[in-house]
């Protein structure tokens, strides 16, 4: 890429995020109140709905994406599939943040949007695999790629519990993703990669490392759709066997805490669907961590699966299979670390 056409989209990310920014302020002014209850951080009301910033931005560069830059757009029915998709998800996560609805309602938003985004054709058909080449699973993918988008959205939504976590995961995770499909000129995948950091760069600020605004319902889930649909297309990057595994990677330490909770509770015979406070970043801010210190461990996270990403496409097949599972490395360490944490101080089954 030019560096002329690489400053061009500086300067519109810039403007992007100032534009983020201003909603973001201006959604502190109407004050939509997040009130504190037992299973939340924050010990005061807090507005919330600053993701109206970032779904704003995604959404306005999308326009422009579609209208001025046809090099970066996903064939039409994909392209109408996604914004479709994501705007229904962060309609209903909006209203769920103005009127806290059950979680059957989310979740049916979410199948919903999960069904138009594969209904558009966006699923993965094919897994590219060292050795073996192209392996086609048809029908099958569309079940795969539905169970990959409810649960890394509910994931995300999960984990924005703290302020600056699922944001700052999620712009690190663009930005690298950005750049590997910008050398694999994957351009829409470049594009929505750069619309959504920018959206985040604008809200961050008035996050952290002290919340002047949360997210909300309609961010996080936005994020994890985003994320997850994101997390498809790279399924389908030319020359990078096991492409489909980038993102799992860059989101490893959001993954495997949603993942261990839900193993952890079903072992212990809890209700896995109770609202609790047993992720394992609860539990380790619960013990004493501060919340700032919690979430930059997870940026670190996400940073060294962007780090592993890249060794994951330069080494050749026969490793790429180690180099995947090496961002499950620092999760032992870490839910290790946490559990004594706990233990230390008196947390008992973490609920």
């Amino acid at each position: 890429m030019a560096l002329s056409a690489i400053l061009r989209h500086l300067a519109f990310a810039i403007l992007l995020a100032l534009f983020s920014a201003g909603v973001v302020r201006a959604m502190i002014a109407v004050r939509v109140m997040d009130t504190p209850e037992a299973r939340k951080a924050h010990t005061r009301p807090t507005p919330k709905g600053g993701g109206v910033g970032v779904v704003l931005a995604f959404l306005l560069g999308i326009l422009f994406l579609y209208r001025y830059a046809e090099f970066a757009r996903l064939a039409d029915p994909y392209f109408r599939g996604v914004i479709g998709a994501s705007v229904a998800i962060a309609v209903v996560a909006f209203l769920d943040d103005l009127y806290d609805w059950p979680f059957a309602v989310k979740l049916g938003a979410q199948v919903l949007a999960a069904a138009v985004a594969i209904g558009s054709g966006l699923y993965v058909e094919e897994y590219r695999m060292p050795w073996l080449g192209s392996l086609p699973v048809g029908l099958l993918g569309i079940p795969l790629t539905a169970l990959w988008i409810l649960f890394t959205t509910n994931a995300v939504n999960f984990i924005d519990g703290l302020s600056g976590l699922a944001s700052g995961v999620t712009m690190i995770a663009c930005l690298f993703l950005g750049g590997i499909a910008a050398v694999h000129e994957a351009w829409f995948a470049y594009a929505a990669c750069l619309l959504l950091a920018s959206g985040i760069a604008g809200f961050l600020p008035f996050n952290f490392p002290r919340a002047r605004i949360f997210m909300g319902d309609v961010g996080s889930q936005f994020c994890g759709f985003m994320l997850a649909v994101l997390a498809v297309v790279a399924g389908r990057f030319q020359g990078v066997p096991l492409s489909f595994l980038l993102m799992p990677m860059l989101l490893s330490g959001v993954l495997f805490d949603v993942a261990f909770t839900l193993v952890r509770r079903a072992w212990q015979r809890e209700a896995v669907t109770r609202p609790h406070r047993g992720h394992l970043y609860q539990v380790a801010h619960r013990s004493g961590m501060s919340p700032t210190a919690v979430a930059l461990i997870h940026w670190g996270f996400a940073a060294f699966g962007g780090l592993c990403c890249l060794l994951f496409i330069a080494v050749p097949w026969t490793m790429k299979a180690a180099v995947a599972l090496l961002p499950l490395l620092p999760q032992g360490i870490w839910a290790a670390y946490v559990t004594r944490r706990a233990r230390a101080a008196g947390l008992g089954r973490w609920g």
